[in-house]
Parts: C-alpha cells; sequence; structure tokens
C-alpha cells in the first residue's frame, strides 16, 4: 500500500541517520549502552555497515524519546554530510528485522515435539512393516492424536503475518495511534503525518481537529479535506491545480484473546491488519483436542463469525478469513466428532466431521478414492459404547450415511482379477490377455484376434483351462486340427479361460552338440537334423591356428545298435577327415551327426607356439631368445649371446624359473655340461650374469650386523671379526653362508672340530640366534620326586661304601 511504501521507508531512513548522528562507533565497539543522538558536526562519521539492526532499532527509540522527529533526524543528517549512497545503503540493510532474542515457550517446544513425532509416524506408513505388530500399533495411536489439518500449523518457523506491502484496505476501520499521511502538491506543497490521538483526532496546521475515530480511510479523507479548504479554498475542485492525497501511514497494534483448545492460548499483540488466520496461525492452532471445525470470532460479547478451516484447507475458501479488531476473542472449541479414513484414498488419515454432514463431505476433504479403489462396499468400525461393531456401506450410502465419533472406515484395493478377460498362450502370432465379447467369445474367434496360428504349432492337441466354480481347475482337451478344419463345433469362451497351444518344439527333448579343441568358439551348439561336422566346425567359428581338419574324433552315445560292441563298452568312437576350408564336399554328407555326440578338433602334432627364455647382464647381446627345441639347455644360450663381457661374474648368476630362484651352478655348467644340473629350457626362463661383487654382508648373532668389502685375504673368522664377534645368542655350530647363485653351505661339525663354509663375493653370513626357553618353577610334586632321587642315590652309594669296607 502507499503508506507502507512512503512510511516504512521513511523509517528506515530515519534509523540510519540518527544512528549517523549518534556515537556509533563507541557503540558498535564497546557494546555498550547506546548515548542520546547529538547533532555535533566535530563527532566523526561512522560507516553504517559497522552498525547492527538492533543497534539501530535502540538509537531510534532514544531519539524519538529525546524529542527528535524523523524530519529532524533527515535534516540533521544531511548537514552531517551523508550522501544518497549512504543512505540508500543503509535503507537496504535495514529491510531486515532488527536482531531478535530467542524467548523460550515450552508450549511451542511441546507442540513442535509433537509435530516432529508426527512426521516420524508418516515414515513409519510408508515403511509398512507388517511384522513389527507394536510398532504398527504405537504408531495409529499417535496417528489417531492428529487431524487433517494440523499441518498448516506444524511448523514453528511459519508465519501467517499480514501482508503491510498492500493498497490501504477500504474497509480498514481507523483508531488511536494509527498514522495518516497527507500530501499536498499542485500549486501549493506541503506535507502532513498526523497521528490519531486517543480521543480519535487529528489536528492540522492550526485549523481544528477533525474526529475520523471509527471511520475508513475514504470517509476520513473527506472530513480532512473539508478541514483543509479552510486553508486552501480550491483544493481538489475541478481545474483549482492544488491537489491531496491522503494515504495511511503506521498502524496502530491491537490486542486479541486466542482461547479455548488452542495450543498456545493467550493474549497476543498484532497489527491492526491482522485477520483471523494470522492469529490463529501465531497460536499455533488448535490442539489435539480443538476443533478446525467450530471457531468463533467474539466481538464486543456476541458471535460474529464461526470459522470453517477445512473451508479454506479444501477450497481456499477465504470467506471466514475477516480483519480483528481491538480486543476482539478467538474462541477454538473441543472438536465433536472425528473419524478415521484409511486405506485407498489420496489423503488417509483423522477428519473432523460437523453435525449432520455425510460420509460423501469427509472423503472429498480426503481427497477422494484412489484410482484402484474399491468403492462398491466398504466396512467400519463403530464404538456402541459396550463394545465394537462391524458395519458396511455401499456405493449409494455414501451420500446419505452420518458418521459417528469415533467411527473408522477402511476402503480396500479392488480385485487383480479382471472380470472379461481370456487369455491365449504358446503358438500364436499375438499371445496374450483379450477381452471377452462379441468378437472373442470362442476358441477360433480367440486365435484370429490372435492373428492365427504360428506355422510351428502342434495341431494334434490343445488344453483349455477353465475355472469350475470351486478350488480346482479344470481341462479341456482340443484336437486343434480338427477345430481349424471345421470337422468339430467351435468352443465358446468363459470369463478367464486360459487356452494353451504348445509349438513342435515344446514338446521334445531340445538336443545339442558339444565341439572342443582347435576351433575358435567351442561349447554346446543345438542339434539339427542331417547337420554334418562341416556345419558344426562353421558354427564354431572355424578353426583355429594349428587345427586340422583330418583325425577329427567324434564320441557317440550308443542306443540300440551294439551287436559288434562288447557288453562293457556304452560309446562309439569315430575318427572323420572333413574338407579343408569348409568347402562343400559331397562326402562329408554322409557321415550324420546324432544329438548329444562330441566332437575333438585335433592340433598338428608340430604345431606349437614359439617358447622363449631371456637372458640379461654381462653378456654381449642380451635379450630374448626362442627355444629352437624341446632339447636345449642352459649351457647353450651362453652360443646365442656372443659370449661374456670382461666384467661377467659367472659364480654369482642367478637362474629364474616362474619368478623363484632355482640354485644352479653356472660356472660349473659351462665347465661340464653334462652335470645333471644343466636343466632343460623352458618358456619364460631368465639367467641373469651381474658384475664382479665387492661386498659380503653379515647378519644375525653378531654384535655388529653390516656389509663389508670382500678380501680374498679374510677367512670366515676375520669376517666374524670385523661384525664384533658372536653375540652370546649367536649359534655357531649352525652358522650358514648363502652365495649369489642361491647355493647355501653351513658349517660342518665332526667331534670337537668344525669346518665353516668359504665366503665368496656377494655371500650373505647368517648366524642363527638360538632362542631362549623361559625359566619354569617347578611344582612341589616334582621337587620332592628330585629329592627322593637324590636321597635314594646317596643311599645307595652309602650303602655299597658301608660294604666295600668291611
Amino acid at each position: 500500500m502507499h503508506y507502507q511504501s512512503f512510511v516504512r521507508n521513511y523509517f528506515r531512513n530515519s534509523f540510519m541517520l540518527m544512528l549517523l548522528l549518534a556515537n556509533i562507533g563507541v557503540f558498535a565497539q564497546n557494546n555498550t549502552s547506546p548515548q542520546l543522538p547529538t547533532t555535533d558536526p566535530t563527532q566523526p562519521k561512522i560507516d553504517p555497515s559497522q552498525v547492527t539492526n538492533q543497534q539501530a532499532v535502540d538509537f531510534y527509540n532514544q531519539a524519538k524519546s529525546a524529542g527528535m522527529s524523523d524530519m529532524d533526524i533527515e535534516r540533521a543528517a544531511l548537514q552531517r554530510g551523508y550522501t544518497l549512497d549512504q543512505i540508500s545503503a543503509m535503507r537496504k540493510r535495514l529491510q531486515q528485522k532488527p536482531d531478535e532474542r530467542k524467548v523460550d515457550d515450552p508450549n511451542r517446544d511441546e507442540l513442535d515435539e509433537t509435530r516432529d513425532q508426527d512426521d516420524a509416524d508418516e515414515l513409519d506408513d510408508e515403511a509398512n512393516n507388517e511384522r513389527d505388530s507394536t510398532s504398527l500399533r504405537r504408531a495409529r495411536n499417535r496417528r489417531l492424536t492428529r487431524t487433517f489439518g494440523y499441518s498448516f500449523f506444524s511448523r514453528s518457523r511459519s508465519t501467517f503475518e499480514p501482508n503491510l506491502r498492500i493498497a490501504t484496505p477500504r474497509n480498514y476501520i481507523l483508531g488511536p495511534e494509527d498514522e495518516i499521511v497527507v500530501d499536498i502538491y499542485g500549486n501549493a506543497v506541503d506535507n502532513f503525518r498526523m497521528k490519531i490521538s486517543p480521543e480519535g483526532t487529528v489536528k492540522m496546521l492550526n485549523l481544528a481537529p477533525v474526529y475520523v475515530n471509527g471511520l475508513t480511510i475514504e470517509q476520513a479523507s473527506e472530513r480532512i479535506v473539508q478541514r483543509l479548504r479552510q486553508a486552501y479554498s480550491t483544493l481538489n475542485r475541478p481545474g483549482s491545480g492544488t491537489y491531496s492525497s491522503i494515504t495511511l501511514g503506521n498502524v496502530r497494534s491491537i490486542h486479541v484473546m486466542i482461547t479455548g483448545e488452542a495450543a498456545r492460548p493467550g493474549t497476543y499483540t498484532v497489527s491492526s491488519l491482522a485477520t483471523a488466520f494470522n492469529a490463529l496461525s501465531i497460536s499455533g492452532g488448535p490442539s489435539l483436542n480443538g476443533s478446525y471445525r467450530n471457531i468463533e470470532v467474539i466481538r464486543n460479547n456476541k458471535v460474529i463469525r464461526k470459522i470453517d478451516l477445512y473451508r479454506f484447507l479444501v477450497d481456499a475458501d477465504l470467506h471466514d478469513n475477516i480483519a480483528l479488531q481491538d480486543q476482539d476473542i478467538i474462541l477454538i472449541r473441543p472438536f465433536e466428532t472425528r473419524i478415521e479414513l484409511n486405506g485407498q484414498l489420496k489423503r488417509p488419515g483423522i477428519f473432523e466431521a460437523k453435525q449432520g454432514e455425510s460420509l460423501a463431505s469427509i472423503i472429498r476433504y480426503a481427497g477422494g478414492f484412489t484410482p484402484e479403489a474399491y468403492t462398491k462396499s466398504f466396512t467400519y468400525q463403530r464404538n456402541t459404547g459396550t463394545n465394537y461393531m462391524i458395519g458396511s456401506i455401499d456405493s449409494v450410502q455414501i451420500e446419505t450415511f452420518t458418521p459417528k465419533n469415533g467411527d473408522i472406515f477402511n476402503i480396500k484395493r479392488i480385485l487383480d482379477i479382471v472380470s472379461n478377460q481370456v487369455e491365449v498362450r504358446g503358438a500364436v502370432t499375438l499371445p496374450g490377455p483379450y477381452a471377452l465379447e462379441e468378437r472373442c467369445n470362442s476358441v477360433l474367434k480367440l486365435i484370429q484376434a490372435a492373428q492365427g496360428l504360428s506355422p510351428r504349432a502342434f495341431l494334434n492337441r490343445a488344453i483349455l483351462e477353465r475355472s469350475s466354480g470351486d478350488t480346482q481347475t479344470g481341462i479341456v482337451a482340443i484336437d486343434l486340427r480338427k477345430l481349424v478344419n471345421g470337422e468339430i463345433a467351435d468352443i465358446p469362451l468363459l470369463a478367464g479361460d486360459i487356452l494353451t497351444i504348445k509349438s513342435v518344439e515344446d514338446l521334445k527333448e531340445f538336443t545339442f552338440l558339444t565341439i572342443s579343441g582347435s576351433v575358435i568358439n567351442p561349447g554346446n551348439y543345438y542339434y539339427y537334423k542331417d547337420i554334418t561336422i562341416a556345419d558344426l566346425i562353421f558354427q564354431a567359428g572355424g578353426y583355429t591356428e594349428g587345427g586340422i581338419p583330418y583325425r577329427i574324433e567324434v564320441s557317440r552315445r550308443v542306443k540300440n545298435d551294439t551287436l559288434d560292441l562288447p557288453s562293457s563298452q556304452n560309446v562309439r568312437i569315430f575318427s572323420i577327415d572333413v574338407a579343408d576350408n569348409l568347402v562343400l564336399n559331397p562326402d562329408d554328407q554322409k557321415f550324420k551327426l546324432q544329438p548329444q555326440d562330441i566332437i575333438v578338433v585335433r592340433k598338428s602334432p608340430r604345431y606349437e607356439a614359439q617358447k622363449a627364455v631371456t637372458i640379461m647382464g654381462e653378456v654381449r647381446y642380451p635379450g630374448n631368445y626362442t627355444i629352437i627345441n624341446n632339447f636345449e639347455r642352459i649351457s647353450d644360450l651362453f652360443g646365442k649371446v656372443g659370449g661374456l663381457r670382461p666384467e661377467a661374474y659367472l659364480p654369482g648368476a642367478r637362474f629364474y624359473r616362474g619368478q623363484e630362484l632355482i640354485a644352479v651352478d653356472i660356472q660349473a655348467i659351462i665347465n661340464k655340461p653334462s652335470l645333471p644340473s644343466n636343466l632343460l629350457l623352458m618358456h619364460g626362463d631368465t639367467l641373469i650374469i651381474p658384475r664382479r661383487l665387492e661386498t659380503v654382508r653379515i647378519q644375525g648373532g653378531v654384535h655388529n650386523p653390516s656389509v663389508m668389502n670382500f678380501d680374498s685375504k679374510f677367512s670366515y673368522e676375520d669376517y666374524i671379526s670385523q661384525a664384533g664377534g658372536y653375540t652370546e645368542q649367536g649359534w655357531k655350530k649352525r652358522v650358514y653362508v648363502s652365495y649369489p647363485n642361491g647355493r647355501t653351505h653351513r658349517t660342518k661339525n665332526f667331534l670337537f672340530f668344525r669346518s665353516f663354509p668359504k665366503v665368496e663375493p656377494g655371500a650373505v653370513v647368517t648366524v642363527p640366534v638360538k632362542v631362549t626357553q623361559p625359566d619354569r618353577q617347578r611344582t612341589p610334586g616334582e621337587r620332592i620326586a628330585l629329592f627322593s632321587f637324590i636321597a635314594s642315590i646317596v643311599s645307595t652309594v652309602t650303602l655299597a661304601a658301608i660294604t666295600l669296607s668291611r
């Protein structure tokens, strides 16, 4: 409305201008109490962005209490040198609400908790875990405490505030504290902002007061113009050139009491533009026992309107959303009748019914039936005062049936059975369900509707399944060939009949052929009459590389031709030759395959994929080399690589097979190829010839495990000495030396003589560590046995000594 765009913006400007004139900087930084505004031009100019909205409100209130008007604040700000851009920036910031303190409201907390639980109930309904009967019962009991319409008030943050950005309502009644804005323009210019006094009057210039209390804005405008003509005689007269615009500025606040079954009853201060729905939203709406259909607006001890919220929730009817006046009372009566609608409804739940209202109206509030609802009849449960009674209603009674408080109605889903359906299955062009009608009410007509029989249909017999009216299903056998040829009469169909027509393939065991060996796609293939080996190889993609067309083996089960077979033989084996390149050959057609035959295509005996070995390291031509025949050995590799480099160290050569180190002495193999360690080469073997190694590693039970240089003058004891000698746990008898080629030699012991292995370049000397056994305390029984044993020995020795002395 006009007063909103003018007065609110003017009010926001006043906030900003007053803040700029006050000592805002100190307040913003120190958070101290605001000082009264001052117009001292020596004060520093404060950045409006540093001021919070709450500080703006506090300073504005103090400025007003100090006697400064909005115009005074604006003029002072302009004198201070603030620009219009700064004023506009503050205006945008002050569009936001000032910082508000959150007031704890136990009623609102309880309401929010209840409605959060309602959301959880909705999730329980979607889950519908029927196995958990306890959860279902609890969820249903919680649902009984909520009524259709509760979600409209279910969020504490949702508001239904009056819109202050609309034109002045024509039916708005003026009262004390309302502000009227008068603008005079044209040949004369003036502006008045007048607040209605408690006596109901406004005063302009030096003219007599004008009484406007209880008038609409249009009626008040006429009186004000009449009074202003005492100063502007031609005001608003045609052709005078002087005109006026009278609008509503700031509106007053009124007090409304909400009582009865409200979620938060009490007295509320609202805008004078507030309506009944605004006040209901502030109070949280009806409580658990409150009515949504019987809400009274009381003014001067008279009921001026009865509100039915369902008219608004279902039909968006705002007829009951009347404007409120000061001291109005909204009384929410307790509900009288609530019923529960379950099942196939668009919005199942708890609904409130008015006295005499039919069930059809309540179903309309529930959104009506779903497409799958069974509406011909449904049941209800009613509390008779002593027990529960089950009743039923048909579709005709819905319009006149009057529900009672506590009734529970259940609308079920329609049956999955189609009442006029017949079906054809199997060897027809278009199998599936069809409607039982004049053009499809017999077997022949049904086949024609399915676009006829397929070429492979089995005509000797068809089956018609028909319900006999009880739990069993009957079968009618049909000679399909005679029926199609007109030799027998057509058979009428009944609802639910199922006609099954088999194909020839359906009535025989489907057999396979198996092919393996040197073909591209080995596996199982369907058997066809008169299929040959060449046909099967063609289906399998042809030969793989190395496959040969001769010596193809066929394994066949023995059936009846067992005359020339021994009793222990159950298969026949055939060796067949097939024409090369699968060309058509009359000889191939002579041998016909039979079901379950197994065909094996052999590979050429001399066909073999290339095998290679790898030799790396200090040789003249390292790389991969092909194994020419199956008799090549390790020693044969050195002739292929062009010999060794001068820095090659043969004692350290390593031979790997399948990533596993094979301990062989390569130097001994070269010197004597007849050694057993000169192994036959296999695909993937790797030989590595390293450079001369110049280090020795000492590890295990020595004081200083380390790596040291190899010295030909050093003995085994010298290397141990260099490592700090043995530790107390070092096991001298079990010392072993590992050589680079993978071989290992250990210490040899004979009586009191000990022979240590030779240390060579790259060797690893390992001194095992003894495992210390923890001391175990003897049991009392073991100690007694030990003392008894010692005592017996002592006594025996003593007796022997006495005997010898005699």
